[in-house]
């Protein structure tokens, strides 16, 4: 053990170490396979409208689910007051920025795709407890709300993070985040009451966010993804499908900070083999909940054998779907879970890259998976992945990945405040904020 204390840089040497700019040819390329995407799903929504809004849905669960996870995943660091993660925990903060597009998405969904994605818009309803259920207005209006109250509690959470950081530095980035940042200075005071004032806050929001996470995302799973099968029904589904989108967060964390360590150049030693041994244990062990959760459904399922539950599996072990569900386990969970057992598979970048990318796009085969069989059942003909799902996937990627761009661009890349402040520490006990004196430990 070393003898010597860890090294605290200058505020001016992390701005200057995390500051390299995006190179405007990555931008330019998301926007080109956005704009590429949008046209591909306009001219399938003209053509062939039930595959195209399908493959609309399909992503929307997958992107939308993982980017709500990974702001109630940052949260999560503020409620177990988290040191670890503060040189990179703001690459994850940057999944905020796509929360409310996909709202606006959601109401293109709900109000212009319904007919072609839900069967309550043209099916007779198995018992009349699901006609009251999936009313299309109590249903439109509840994941309206929910939604909603998710993105703005989101990022709200993000603000108050970013402020702390903005009221400290020098005017920088994007020309037009300007107004923003101006507004995130007023106010802005003596920095250890900011801490202290931010740190306060936020522990309440964490909370809300989280608890927000966990009942919201319950409701939107049995809405709009088992509900697009109205004779199923598992109170297990909603677990399953929030913690995949909590796995998927994490998974392109990882990546993401394996990107950014070399974009930038190993950020003058604050992105360090200990952040990557972390983030690789933290897909570990959701890995494992996962293939818990997974079986577990699976389990109760089989040996109930109830006509109304079995169907829901056995269709997806049918074919066209049964290669697409066994590649999509084998990906999520056997190649993670067996791979990243060791330390020397989470700390060596290809085979962490490696893993973190199975687990993602074995996340994404998932939602189709939760997606296409509903719609079609085993009639579907030219294969479940043709030309419309190849390009709305490009939409969404583009989409995100111009947004993700955009927003670190905008804003700090690093928690500044907290790597560089003499006070960052003081927050492992919590004060008043208005006296500035120590709370008591029930407190």
């Amino acid at each position: 053990m070393s003898l010597h204390p860890p090294r605290v840089l200058t505020r001016e040497q992390v701005l200057l170490a995390s500051s390299k700019p995006i190179s405007p040819a990555i931008k330019l390329l998301f926007l080109v396979l956005a704009i590429v995407g949008a046209v591909v799903f306009v001219a399938g929504a003209i053509l062939a409208p039930d595959r195209a809004w399908s493959a609309f849905h399909a992503n929307w669960l997958f992107w939308a689910s993982m980017s709500h996870a990974g702001v109630v995943f940052v949260a999560v660091q503020r409620i177990t007051t988290a040191r670890w993660s503060r040189a990179v925990i703001r690459f994850m903060e940057a999944y905020v920025a796509f929360l409310p597009v996909a709202f606006l998405f959601l109401l293109l969904t709900l109000f212009v795709g319904r007919g072609h994605v839900f069967p309550w818009t043209h099916e007779a309803y198995p018992v009349p407890e699901k006609a009251q259920y999936y009313n299309g207005t109590f249903l439109t209006i509840r994941d309206i709300v929910i939604f909603g109250l998710m993105t703005v509690m989101g990022w709200w959470y993000i603000w108050t993070s970013l402020r702390l950081d903005v009221g400290r530095i020098p005017e920088a980035g994007a020309p037009w985040a300007r107004g923003w940042r101006d507004r995130m200075r007023a106010g802005y005071g003596e920095e250890r009451r900011e801490i202290h004032s931010t740190h306060s806050l936020q522990g309440k929001l964490a909370v809300w966010t989280v608890l927000l996470f966990g009942f919201g995302w319950s409701g939107l799973a049995w809405d709009l993804s088992m509900g697009l099968s109205l004779h199923f029904q598992s109170t297990l589904y909603s677990w399953w499908f929030f913690m995949g989108g909590w796995l998927a967060a994490l998974s392109l964390f990882g990546i993401l900070v394996q990107i950014w360590n070399g974009y930038l150049n190993t950020a003058d030693g604050l992105i360090e083999e200990r952040h990557f041994h972390d983030i690789g244990k933290l897909i570990f062990a959701f890995t494992a909940f996962w293939g818990y959760l997974t079986f577990g459904q699976y389990l109760v399922i089989w040996y109930g054998n109830m006509g109304e539950e079995t169907f829901f599996m056995r269709l997806r072990l049918m074919q066209p779907w049964v290669w697409i569900t066994v590649t999509s386990v084998i990906l999520v969970f056997v190649m993670p879970f067996f791979g990243l057992l060791s330390r020397a598979a989470k700390v060596f970048r290809p085979t962490f890259l490696l893993f973190a990318l199975c687990s993602v796009a074995g996340l994404w085969l998932m939602r189709h998976i939760e997606v296409y069989p509903s719609k079609y059942g085993t009639t579907l003909t030219g294969g479940p992945f043709g030309p419309w799902e190849i390009g709305i996937a490009l939409l969404y990627v583009g989409v995100w990945g111009w947004l993700y761009c955009a927003f670190m661009d905008a804003f700090p890349r690093m928690r500044v405040t907290l790597l560089t402040s003499p006070f960052r520490d003081e927050v492992q006990v919590p004060v008043d904020p208005e006296t500035m004196e120590p709370l008591p430990a029930h407190e």
